[in-house]
């Protein structure tokens, strides 16, 4: 028998230029496992950020009574012949926490529009 004229190949697994390994979107609104997996990394990361800017904001709040009871100048201060640690405690807790919300809003839509732009990567390919 005569050598065979045809050269062995060798066929090599690859994605192509501009496909997407993962549907998405569809795996979202088909509720797959994979979807599942999407949405709940976006909960654990929209948790997590609720927890670490709360943690921080308790820390700052409870930063005010144990000053006031560690520093003695701090304690006995007066201010309009009110005790300097009650306009503290009274005063700084609200603009502390709206901030603390206004962060916490912004960086959750942050987080809202990076899961919405990977859902639309595979509508608009690059």
């Amino acid at each position: 028998m005569p050598p065979s004229s045809s050269r062995r190949e060798r066929v090599v697994l690859s994605q192509r230029r501009g496909a997407r390994a993962v549907r998405t979107r569809a795996e979202v609104a088909e509720q797959t496992e994979v979807g599942e997996h999407l949405v709940r990394g976006l909960v654990r990361a929209q948790l997590g950020l609720a927890l670490r800017i709360g943690l921080a904001v308790a820390l700052l709040l409870l930063a005010i009574p144990i000053a006031g009871s560690t520093f003695a100048g701090f304690g006995s201060a007066t201010l309009f012949g009110v005790a300097l640690n009650w306009i503290v405690l009274a005063l700084l807790p609200y603009p502390v926490l709206y901030l603390a919300g206004r962060l916490y809003i912004r960086l959750a839509e942050q987080a809202e529009r990076d899961f919405i732009r990977l859902m639309d990567d595979e509508e608009h390919p690059r």
